[in-house]
């Protein structure tokens, strides 16, 4: 069995109920950052030229906030959860090296600390996955309850 197969089996049996509320907390941020980055385009376009990624600033500028939307909203309904935040890693990690580290850490109005919480909490939701109580949840546990029913009726 390989390693991600262990994992995942574990994870699949060690979800708490209450982790659900921080993956609605997490997918909420990300929704939230991701519709705050789509009405203030041009606070957007001024960070990206100040950390000299003025090269990329299209790309940057058209898919960093449906990153968020799309990521936040899949970890909310808790469907392709793995995914969703393991496709947010990136975003945070350089939010954290270029955006944050500029400003210095001990800056009067930092969100390194903020943006290092969210980090972690996406790689606890990379190793955990969406739970039982999630759209995946409900429809791992009707696949299931849909095999039970063929097997019982054979």
């Amino acid at each position: 069995m390989s390693l991600l197969t262990k994992i995942k089996s574990w994870a699949d049996n060690h979800n708490p109920k209450w982790l659900a509320l921080f993956r609605v907390a997490l997918g909420a941020i990300l929704l939230l950052r991701g519709v705050a980055f789509l009405n203030n385009l041009p606070e957007l376009e001024r960070m990206i030229i100040e950390n000299n990624l003025s090269e990329y600033k299209s790309i940057l500028k058209n898919t960093l906030p449906w990153v968020h939307i799309a990521g936040g909203f899949l970890i909310i309904i808790g469907i392709f959860t793995r995914f969703a935040a393991f496709i947010q890693i990136p975003v945070l990690l350089a939010t954290i090296f270029f955006i944050t580290s500029k400003n210095g850490v001990f800056a009067i109005e930092t969100d390194l600390s903020f943006s290092i919480l969210v980090l972690v909490m996406l790689l606890v939701f990379v190793v955990e996955g969406s739970g039982t109580l999630s759209l995946a949840g409900y429809f791992k546990e009707e696949e299931e309850a849909e095999a039970e029913n063929a097997t019982t009726t054979k």
